[in-house]
């Protein structure tokens, strides 16, 4: 009991460090990023905010027609691209780790976010890798800190990267390196070694694992193969233009429609797809993805900034979800209050009103007020 005890409060503790990072992080993000508001801890450059549809399919195989996915619909959507580093500057010095956010609106159901359980929108947060930096909370909570220095270790070169990977290791020179730690160095790096493509040519991955009624799950949206002959502008410039990125997202979806398939990865072996070892892949020879759903982009105008107005007061969460699709595993939880905290923080730093929306109109149209 003691034991269990002690273990409870270092939980405690570290999720709390975790969370005043965080808050940190979004308290100092307009001073550090020369910007005029405050952006969110980590994925904090938007890219893009599109309007969508997220169907349901019908004759889904009934384990994989769980929660969300259990009655076929077409439902409105909002998508935010994003990258996934904790600064907003020149798209070369935060590396091509990108964030896909969804937010699917008229979902009945109670929602699983505290005080926002008559939610009617349905949330998904995705990064362009299938695994996560850290298995461990207590290296999720001094990681935090760490990249939000990243800017600042990059701008050393060389040197600024060697200091990145020994504080990395060595937990700012406090401990000695163990095997964790070189496990998470080895999935950061895969991250920041993302090859550079256009945003609408990667796979997006969920960050840990999902119930999917009785089962347990990963997710993957996906390009389909006819959407991807449509992309033009295949290769990204980041060392001739400082936003490179942002623009080759807006002038596709300008020109054509756009669509990725949905897809689900049951759990079939816990020894080779385990839920709280986050930095290991589920390989998809060991189970396949199967498509549960589409997410069609329609051809739309953009503004030039990629309706940043729009979508930055806008949150993004795993647990606005049914409780049949809730998130798993240690780090999955730990999330939890950690965002939700960074989220209230942003907008009372904003001095923006934080209501979850429940219409592509409220989002779009300034002149909406239902």
């Amino acid at each position: 009991m003691k034991c269990n005890t002690a273990h409870l409060t270092l939980q405690l503790i570290l999720l709390k460090r975790c969370t005043s990072y965080l808050n940190l992080g979004v308290k100092k993000s307009k001073d550090l990023n020369n910007i005029d508001h405050h952006v969110r801890a980590v994925h904090a450059k938007s890219y893009c905010g599109l309007k969508a549809k997220f169907e349901i399919l019908d004759d889904i195989p009934k384990e994989y027609a769980q929660g969300l996915y259990a009655k076929a619909g077409i439902h409105d959507a909002v998508i935010r691209f994003s990258n996934a580093a904790a600064a907003v500057s020149a798209d070369r010095r935060l590396g091509l780790g990108q964030g896909l956010a969804i937010k699917i609106f008229d979902v009945p159901g109670e929602k699983l976010a505290p005080g926002e359980e008559d939610s009617t929108t349905f949330d998904y947060a995705l990064v362009n890798s299938p695994i996560f930096f850290t298995n461990s909370l207590k290296n999720y909570a001094y990681l935090s800190k760490l990249n939000f220095g990243l800017n600042g270790y990059l701008g050393d070169g060389l040197l600024g990267k060697g200091k990145f990977v020994f504080h990395w290791l060595t937990k700012y020179g406090k401990e000695f390196p163990d095997l964790e730690g070189l496990r998470s160095l080895n999935a950061f790096r895969k991250l920041a070694t993302t090859p550079p493509k256009n945003a609408w040519l990667y796979d997006y991955f969920s960050q840990g694992a999902f119930r999917h009624g009785d089962y347990m799950a990963k997710v993957r949206v996906t390009p389909t193969k006819a959407s991807m002959k449509k992309i033009k502008r295949t290769n990204i410039h980041l060392f001739t233009e400082d936003e490179a990125i942002r623009p080759a997202i807006i002038e596709e979806i300008r020109e054509h429609d756009y669509q990725f398939d949905v897809q689900i990865q049951l759990c079939r072996n816990l020894k080779k797809q385990p839920i709280d070892q986050l930095t290991q892949e589920w390989k998809e020879s060991d189970a396949p993805f199967v498509t549960v759903a589409t997410l069609t982009i329609p051809c739309q105008d953009v503004p030039d900034d990629g309706n940043l107005d729009a979508i930055e007061d806008l949150s993004f969460t795993t647990f606005r979800c049914l409780g049949e699709n809730r998130p798993i595993g240690k780090i999955q939880h730990s999330r939890l209050r950690a965002y939700q905290a960074s989220s209230k923080a942003r907008h009372e730093h904003n001095m923006a009103k934080r209501k979850e929306p429940t219409s592509l109109k409220q989002i779009f149209d300034k002149n909406a007020t239902n």
